[in-house]
């Protein structure tokens, strides 16, 4: 018979670690409420939640960066004091974070040695290197000890990242949302990787939204909502999609929306022979020329760094370039940001607390950033407070971004409201064309939901849409056409994305040989 909140039998596996009841707190909300979760020996541990559902916290506090106000933290059956990550990994307990923590500089046995007390006093840098190969090759791990960080891929780094913490003496490993800068092809292989290494005895926590993925990597399930837990513990056997997603967010979530067919209109945005350099001055986009008509989602696929993030600073005017960006028949390539706002660009960019908002100002001043030259918000030289408020308080409601008031600081707003805002704010101004990189990124299923019906209905009112996104569900799900980029180029067009090859596509993500036919053979399905 199932335990509390769903909670397994549990098998004579010993535990790597156990957290029994554990609080912690912030100012006016309970991060954690006496929660209780525990890691096997050789298992591979999800632990699924919305936004601001209290797994963050969790993590950090089995990490030491974070103390409990109430619990007890076993690590092999033995109490243990975690007052910082040093702690941590004394006790054999490392995390792996989503922006990895590593000098773009320095070697890989450079950054794998970083934060060691050892060696003392000389560096035999070859010998290290050698111990750095040994260790991963019996993980099957594939990394070049001498290659420096900038030369890898993501997927490479991450790598790196994993053999740092096992160097470190890490037998626990915490990986917060891994997959969610890689291609398929990549993912494949991170979990190969991740079952060699349960299969020598480590033990892994997987932090995702990926609800597909937790269930075929899994040994078992935890569900965290509003600081509790959920489920406990569930054996991903009979356990669906919608079962986790509904646990998640406490009603159901639909898997797939409904897209209104929109016959495309006229050519909003043209982009021709574009070039431009990133921000090492190095080519990061090589004569990139594309296409978005009225009506339509173009969505663009990449690995990071393959120059998406420039084009779209290139579109929205963040970056000079050459060639020409033509935004309904005007070309603002050579103008400031303020011609691509006139212009009618909306942008949703991809950093949503540095470039998208300002964080220590309120809701009110975040919403009304593009309309405050505008009347009713302006009078004259002045601003009117009370249109402003009246202006925001409508959007805070029709786009259901929740906070505490209007005045409160954008930076304690959850990733999923925060994004709320950035759209509201966007879509609000009636953009002719919006430009929205990786806009659910780290969001759980219940705002990613939100989130895609929103770009569905401004696509159905004829807006014209450029999704950059890392994400291959999400681009199969919502684009009309389908563009691959690497290394700064356009590779190939996918004109049926309903259709398409999801490998092939990532394939071509990788630069990959041969996917051309196989995306051809997709296309003509039906």
């Amino acid at each position: 018979m199932a335990g509390p909140q769903g909670t397994q039998p549990r098998t004579s596996t010993p535990l790597a670690i156990e957290a029994v009841g554990i609080v912690k707190s912030f100012p006016g909300v309970i991060a954690n409420d006496h929660v209780d979760f525990d890691l096997r020996v050789g298992e591979i541990h999800a632990l699924l939640g919305e936004n601001g559902a209290g797994k963050s916290t969790l993590m950090n506090v089995l990490a030491g960066l974070y103390r409990p106000d109430e619990g007890e933290i076993r690590v092999g059956g033995e109490p243990v004091q975690l007052r910082s990550p040093r702690d941590a990994i004394a006790a054999g307990i490392g995390m792996v974070h989503q922006h990895f923590a590593l000098v773009p500089s320095q070697t890989v046995a450079e950054n794998v040695l970083l934060g060691l007390d050892r060696p003392r006093f000389r560096l035999d840098l070859k010998r290290t290197e050698a111990e750095i190969m040994s260790l991963a090759t019996d993980i099957g791990l594939r990394v070049e000890p001498s290659a420096r960080i900038w030369q890898l891929s993501i997927g490479e780094q991450q790598r790196v990242e994993i053999v740092k913490m096992l160097f470190h003496g890490a037998r626990i490993l915490i990986l917060d949302e891994p997959t969610a800068v890689l291609a398929p092809q990549e993912t494949a292989e991170l979990f190969e990787n991740l079952r060699a290494l349960t299969d020598a005895a480590r033990s892994i926590i997987f932090i995702s939204h990926k609800l597909g993925e937790v269930l075929s990597i899994a040994d078992r399930i935890t569900v965290m909502r509003a600081g509790k837990v959920t489920a406990a513990g569930l054996e991903p056997e009979g356990v669906t999609r919608a079962d986790l997603a509904r646990r998640m967010v406490g009603r159901p979530v639909l898997e797939s929306l409904e897209r209104t067919k929109v016959e495309p209109g006229a050519v909003v945005l043209s982009v021709e022979d574009v070039t431009a350099l990133n921000d090492r001055g190095l080519p990061a986009l090589r004569g990139v020329s594309l296409q978005v008509h009225a009506g339509e989602i173009v969505g663009i696929a990449a690995v990071a760094g393959n120059g998406q993030s420039e084009l779209a600073q290139v579109i929205t005017g963040l970056r000079a370039c050459t060639g020409r960006v033509v935004v309904d028949g005007r070309d603002i390539a050579a103008g400031p940001v303020r011609a691509a706002i006139e212009s009618g660009v909306g942008h949703v960019p991809e950093d949503r607390a540095g470039v998208g908002s300002a964080p220590n100002l309120s809701l009110i001043d975040n919403l009304i950033m593009r309309r405050f030259r505008q009347q009713p918000i302006t009078r004259g030289p002045f601003l009117d407070a009370s249109a402003a408020r009246s202006k925001a308080q409508t959007l805070q409601g029709a786009y259901e971004i929740s906070a505490p008031t209007l005045d409160t600081p954008v930076r304690i707003l959850s990733g999923g409201n925060l994004q709320r805002l950035i759209l509201a704010r966007e879509i609000d101004a009636a953009p002719r064309l919006l430009v929205a990189v990786q806009p659910t990124r780290g969001l759980d299923v219940g705002a990613i939901e939100g989130i895609h019906q929103l770009l569905l209905d401004l696509r159905e009112q004829g807006a014209a849409i450029l999704l950059i996104s890392e994400e291959l569900e999400e681009l199969l799900a919502l684009a009309d056409r389908i563009l691959v980029m690497y290394e700064g180029q356009v590779t190939t067009a996918v004109e049926r994305p309903s259709a398409a090859d999801i490998d092939a596509i990532g394939l071509h993500m990788m630069g990959g040989e041969g996917a051309d036919s196989a995306i051809d053979r997709a296309s003509t399905v039906g």
